[in-house]
């Protein structure tokens, strides 16, 4: 049996998610126009050919890295949204996926992001189009589906659920994202949250209709 340590060598290089990270610091860093095939392969510990094996194209790669990005994304509102659709108390369930929705939408690594797909969605439209469509719609989808359960059993007023989900985002993080991208000062999460959800509530909560018929009686 022997006991000779194992030979160094050179690090193993990167491939599959490991790789689209380093391609993504890469463009984060330099922006599209100015990241090289090559340098994503220096940094990634792989031949030029290697990279351009497993994407064929600059284009493709920046493709790739973003559609991984909005995947890594998937389902990080889901634990508040089941809770959501199983309380009967609307409100701190709708503040804390608020909460939770802005504290994702406002870190720095999903607004580097934005950033780099709104700079870029000019020259790479079809990348600009998936990121819309694998993220943010993606989110309203499930948020209109959690909603639509809770229209059912009666705790939410709204025909329209897809409406009512897009109109609980945007009162949530129209105004602090707006922020956030312009740089300027940023209202607390959970501030926020909570006013977004009783202007939300004000509209589509289950006692609405009830209160409105009160009224003209």
């Amino acid at each position: 049996m022997s006991d000779a340590a194992p030979a160094r060598g050179r690090p193993p290089g990167l491939t599959g998610s490991a790789l689209l990270a380093e391609a993504r610091a890469t463009f984060l860093q330099h922006g599209y126009a100015a990241t090289t095939m090559s340098e994503v392969a220096a940094r990634a510990r792989i031949s030029k050919s290697s990279l351009y094996r497993e994407h064929p194209s600059k284009s493709a790669l920046y493709s790739a890295v973003v559609s991984d990005w909005a995947e890594s994304g998937r389902d990080a509102m889901r634990p508040a949204l089941d809770r959501l659709a199983q309380s009967r108390d609307l409100e701190p369930g709708l503040v804390e996926l608020g909460d939770v929705i802005l504290r994702g939408v406002l870190s720095p690594p999903v607004l580097e992001m934005r950033r780099l797909v709104i700079n870029e969605a000019r020259s790479q439209p079809e990348v600009a189009a998936m990121y819309l469509r694998e993220s943010w719609q993606r989110n309203i989808a499930a948020l209109a589906k959690t909603f639509d359960a809770m229209r059912r059993a009666g705790t939410l007023a709204a025909d329209d659920t897809t409406a009512a989900a897009e109109e609980f985002t945007w009162l949530l993080v129209g105004a602090p994202l707006n922020a956030a991208l312009l740089g300027a000062e940023v209202e607390p999460a959970a501030d926020a949250s909570s006013r977004a959800v009783a202007l939300f509530l004000a509209r589509y909560g289950a006692d609405r209709s009830a209160v409105g018929t009160t009224d003209r009686a």
